[in-house]
């Protein structure tokens, strides 16, 4: 057995087991998984089974947009992204959970979006193929759809094998390269504002997020080969809108997706600066935009100027979105910081945009956030409802594109090595199964843990006979000591944060791996206005604040439902959120509490929350929500409050819907100043 630390898993070969890029694409390190090769548990499998039964498994019960005569499945009526956005979360979660009533759609789907498979390749609505400018200058397909449909269709074909899907693409791809010029990507990048000849914006969505098309046709090329792949794929790339200004996007999906362009195509350029121009963009936008906590930035749809605050909201789409670019990133790099970002996302904030039967969402969630009213008055970038949860068509896009958070996570949490290993790349209960080592023998792993509410992972492997392979375990970032056992035996590992633990051993059935990551608490320290957030592990906490849950019912309702509703809901405080922390000592201002017993199958609540902590804190009397009902911003710190410091609590920012975790600290000293 040997084990060691290394930064990331090697890419000097290909996978013999799993489709791997083809030369002359780079080589990465790691691999997807097909769909199916991870079953969830525990608590990540409950999101799941409460997707059946909630808004994504009920979408054309509220949803007119998934109804049958759309036409993705060759109806009369319009198909764009709504139906793609769902469809590529529900055929996950369909064939996760393998819930009969969601396979039969799932599979009816399928059909019925390869029968519009037309002679010239294209395939999909007719209302995107023939985009007609009123000058006649112009017929463009608008191919933004199918940069969301095509990822739903090489899910299918991971699953089943489906080789009319590969026929599909290939044709479709074709459709693409024989667009004329003048047609491919309407011009936009040259200066040329076309939304006004087509009387239509949504035709000029394709342009900044063109690049979206490239892994889809990397996994074509992987599969079949053809030079002329990758030409379509530079073609593509160039007609990507550039900079929206001194930003990159504005537009906060186009943000999510955008940044990862230059380290998607860097598998192609192989061009070190592509993958340090995403970086760069990420962190000049999280460096201006981002001050707050775990990875979201304040973009209440578009970022503006002056409005860093973190009572601004990221929108739901926003996350699911950039999610999906780490899962990418991270196989082309390597990188365990990606995982890190997509854990940040999906553990801390992505659990309060949904109510906790997962029946419907808000629009957009933020650090500072202490009432969801259904009002249009909040100082954010659009006037109408945000902040309510609702299953209605007030929250088009990410109604339907809510549904890849879940499914996608947990098809993420393993990923193979290309020396033919597993990788443990995200932790949540599961069990994978895969193919590995020299002679391709199937083993199954089965993955035991509390995380992200505690740091301790056990993995036991099942194997038919005595398999050697390297597993490969991802230490985050804000690990502070790994506690390492294989085989019941204590091995002992130098630092690692940020790193892989490999581990290269003939295994055999039953051999056990016993990890824990030690969690400390800290805090983070925002340089713009000195306030904190108390961080824990992989999860940030905010005040823990009493709700008060009203139903509201959106105005825009389009029901065709067997259930007796579906209700909106506004929720707001019943205990007092306005507090700053007093932080004399850390270990003595900070006490975590382990509540007793299993972790709940929906954590994700006030009341279930498995991990709570004690602080001390006063409260700032004039700290209210504005005339607008938004929150007041942070003033800087450290703030005076006269009187004696009580103990609250705070909660993992996940289970908070109403969530307070950007504070200001609390002080006696000369520079501190009242709340003004």
């Amino acid at each position: 057995m040997t084990v060691s630390v290394v930064a990331k898993p090697g890419a000097d070969k290909a996978n013999r087991h799993y489709v791997s890029n083809r030369a002359p694409l780079l080589a990465g390190p790691l691999v997807k998984l097909p769909l199916g090769s991870v079953r969830p548990k525990g608590w990540l499998k409950h999101q799941l089974d409460l997707m059946v039964e909630g808004m994504t498994g009920r979408l054309k019960e509220v949803s007119h947009f998934v109804a049958d005569d759309n036409g993705w499945l060759g109806g009369k009526e319009e198909g764009w992204e709504e139906q793609a956005y769902w469809f590529r979360g529900f055929y996950a979660m369909a064939r996760q959970t393998g819930d009969q009533r969601c396979l039969k759609i799932a599979d009816e789907w399928i059909e019925k979006i390869l029968a519009t498979a037309e002679a010239d390749g294209y395939y999909g609505p007719q209302w995107c193929k023939d985009q007609k400018s009123k000058n006649g200058k112009w017929k463009v397909t608008d191919l933004w759809p199918h940069m969301v449909m095509n990822d739903a269709l090489i899910l299918h074909y991971e699953y089943t094998g489906d080789k009319r899907i590969i026929a599909l693409l290939k044709k479709f791809f074709q459709y693409c390269r024989d667009i004329p010029e003048k047609d491919f990507i309407p011009p936009l990048t040259r200066g040329i504002d076309v939304a006004p000849e087509f009387g239509e914006w949504r035709i000029t969505v394709q342009i900044p997020r063109a690049v979206d098309m490239c892994p889809q046709i990397y996994w074509l090329y992987n599969h079949l080969g053809g030079a002329w792949l990758l030409d379509l794929a530079t073609r593509f790339f160039q007609h990507c809108s550039g900079p929206d200004d001194n930003w990159l996007a504005r537009h906060i999906v186009n943000f999510t997706q955008r940044f990862s362009y230059p380290g998607i195509y860097y598998q192609q350029s192989k061009r070190q600066r592509h993958l340090e121009q995403t970086e760069y963009w990420y962190r000049q936008h999280m460096g201006t935009w981002g001050q707050q906590p775990r990875g979201i930035f304040g973009a209440d749809e578009c970022v503006r100027d002056g409005k860093i605050d973190p009572r601004q909201g990221f929108e739901t789409c926003g996350m699911t979105e950039f999610a999906k670019s780490f899962y990418l990133l991270g196989r082309i790099t390597g990188d365990a910081l990606y995982a890190d970002r997509c854990e940040d996302v999906m553990l801390n904030h992505f659990p309060a945009s949904q109510p906790a039967d997962l029946a419907g969402l808000h629009y957009l969630t933020a650090a500072n956030l202490p009432q969801l009213d259904g009002s249009g008055e909040h100082d954010f970038f659009n006037k109408c409802e945000q902040l309510n949860y609702s299953p209605h068509e007030v929250y088009r896009c990410c109604q339907h594109n809510v549904a890849m958070g879940w499914p996608w996570y947990a098809d993420n949490l393993w990923q193979a090595s290309a020396d033919d290993g597993l990788v443990a790349w995200l932790y949540a209960a599961s069990t994978v199964t895969a193919t590995v080592g020299a002679k391709g023998d199937e083993v199954t792993i089965n993955e035991q843990t509390d995380y992200p509410f505690k740091g301790s992972v056990r993995l036991t492997v099942k194997a038919a006979r005595r398999v050697t392979f390297a597993l490969y375990l991802r230490v985050p970032r804000w690990c502070v000591g790994v506690t390492l056992k294989v085989a019941g035996k204590r091995v002992a590992v130098d630092s690692a944060a940020g790193q892989y633990i490999r581990i290269e051993r003939t295994w055999k059935n039953g051999d056990r791996v016993s990890v824990n990551f030690a969690m400390d608490v800290s805090l983070t320290t925002w340089p713009r206005t000195g306030a904190v957030t108390v961080d824990r592990g992989p999860l940030s906490y905010s005040v823990k604040i009493g709700e008060r849950w009203k139903k509201h019912h959106s105005a825009e309702i389009w029901s065709n439902s067997d259930r007796k509703e579906w209700p909106g809901w506004e929720v707001f405080p019943t205990t007092p959120w306005n507090y700053g922390l007093v932080i004399d000592d850390l270990k003595k201002a900070l006490k975590v509490v382990t509540k007793k017993g299993a972790v709940a199958d929906q954590p994700w609540t006030v009341e279930a929350a498995p991990i709570e902590i004690k602080a001390k804190a006063k409260q700032i009397a004039k700290w209210k929500l504005g005339p607008d009902k938004t929150v007041g911003e942070l003033q800087t710190s450290p703030i005076e409050v006269a009187g004696p410091a009580k103990t609250i609590t705070l909660i993992p920012l996940g289970c908070a819907r109403l969530r307070m975790s950007v504070l200001p600290t609390i002080e006696n000293s000369p520079d501190a100043r009242p709340w003004q």
